[in-house]
């Protein structure tokens, strides 16, 4: 193809290792990609790609690797604002002695400075989607949107009083309008969250499961995250919290049930057929001393299983990286098994798995012509990554979110050569100093 025949695109990445990640893909060694508009337009050798594509910008990614941004699959992600105040603590003492009573007195300004700060860190350590879950989720939609980065988010809702919507009533108005706000946004989708099943009523969790029905849109709860939830909920309904949601009709492929740590054989069978999809959070579930879910279990079930990092409070970081290597070791430790949760099972749950859980498998999670251009590039020139035999396992064992270089979401550079191109980090840092000094004037107040 001459010069002058060549297609258009944006973006060009060219020279590096392409890790497409779909089942049973070859490693590109060197590989290219093309990017027109917000998808892949193509990939394959750099020379046909160069023959083929005359693009506006370049990326060398020679010495690094090219893969699918990964996807937070639940998190919180304004609660940076709380990291180390209260750590080891448990989790019932950690949520009612410090966290709903520093959240009472939030606002959405102390929430839309905190997701900046959440987003600048995912963004550097490769995260190009998370599931969000917490109060003035509008504020958390206008921060991931200013920063460039893909979205799914739900306000939280209870059957107590929100600092955001007052009663519930104007809680799940705010969830609806949230919806009509964003529908149709290339980067943020809109999610149904019902806090857990301790805190909602049955009435409420039914009325949750018919608004997220009603627009079409995924719903999404905490699910058997500890043992004294379980005693909890068995004890006020008389059934377990997964045999609790099957009685409401809420068990179904569109549920995302985030954590699962305390489930029975049976309950594994029963999320299992009604095609509920789970996320795992070994981290937090480990510094809470929750437990370790059974997530080898859930995944030969047939399971869709997506990977998170639950909020900043209970982790105390927002590194998928390291929430991969946690993952793949915290199994083979607890089953005493080498081969439990192997590097590839775990590296599909942070990018394909994740999307799957979403929802949004059609469009990210790998590599592929005709789907949207989340995309990383990971530099491989480093001391702890050097010599690959397995780009997988390094990947997962050796890698860690500072090993990013560039960043493209939809189809656009956020973070090239580690500067973040959508943020201004030095004023978020600053304004992050002064809530911190209210978060602390407000808990000696009582």
């Amino acid at each position: 193809m001459s010069k002058l025949s060549r297609k258009p695109a944006d973006l060009l990445i060219t020279g590096g290792v392409i890790l497409p990640l779909p089942k049973n893909s070859a490693l590109l060694d060197p590989g290219a990609l093309a990017i027109s508009a917000n998808r892949i337009a193509a990939i394959g050798d750099p020379q046909k790609i160069a023959a083929e594509y005359e693009a506006s910008r370049t990326l060398d990614a020679s010495g690094c690797l090219v893969m699918p941004g990964l996807a937070n699959a639940h998190t919180h992600a304004a609660m940076t604002c709380y990291r180390g105040m209260a750590d080891d603590l448990p989790l019932m003492d950690w949520l009612n002695r410090f966290i709903f009573p520093a959240e009472a007195k939030s606002d959405g300004s102390q929430v839309y400075w905190s997701t900046l700060l959440a987003c600048s860190e995912m963004i550097r350590s490769g995260t190009t989607l998370f599931f969000d879950m917490y109060l003035f989720e509008g504020r958390v939609a206008d921060a991931a949107k200013e920063a460039g980065i893909r979205a799914l988010v739900g306000e939280v809702l209870y059957d107590f009083p929100s600092p955001n919507y007052g009663p519930i009533e104007k809680g799940l108005e705010y969830s609806e309008a949230l919806i009509e706000r964003w529908r149709g946004d290339p980067l943020i989708r809109v999610a149904v969250e019902p806090h857990a099943l301790y805190t909602c009523s049955p009435d409420l969790l039914i009325r949750c499961r018919d608004l997220a029905e009603k627009h079409g849109v995924p719903l999404g709860t905490h699910l058997s995250e500890n043992r004294s939830e379980v005693e909890e909920v068995s004890g006020r309904y008389g059934f377990r919290p997964a045999a609790h949601l099957e009685r409401l009709g809420l068990l179904s492929s569109n549920l995302i049930a985030c954590h699962c740590v305390w489930l029975t054989e049976a309950e594994m069978d029963l999320l299992a057929k009604r095609g509920v999809r789970v996320v795992h959070n070994p981290e937090s579930n480990l510094k809470l001393a929750s437990g370790v879910a059974p997530i080898p279990d859930l995944l030969k079930r047939g399971v869709p299983v997506g990977l998170g990092t639950d909020g900043c409070a209970s982790n105390n970081n927002l590194d998928l990286f390291q929430e991969m290597d946690f993952a793949a070791k915290v199994h083979k430790g607890h089953r005493l098994d080498p081969t439990a949760m192997p590097a590839e099972t775990v590296l599909e749950m942070a990018t394909l798995g994740s999307a799957r859980v979403l929802g949004m498998e059609a469009e990210i999670g790998s590599l592929e012509v005709g789907k949207k251009a989340d995309v990383i590039v990971v530099d491989l020139n480093r001391p702890h990554l050097q010599p690959v035999y397995n780009v997988v396992s390094q990947l997962v064992y050796s890698a860690v979110g500072a090993d990013v270089r560039d960043v493209v979401i939809d189809g656009r550079i956020v973070m090239q050569n580690r500067r973040l191109l959508t943020l201004d980090e030095e004023r978020i840092l600053g304004r992050m100093k002064e809530i911190r000094e209210d978060i602390k004037k407000r808990i000696a107040s009582g």
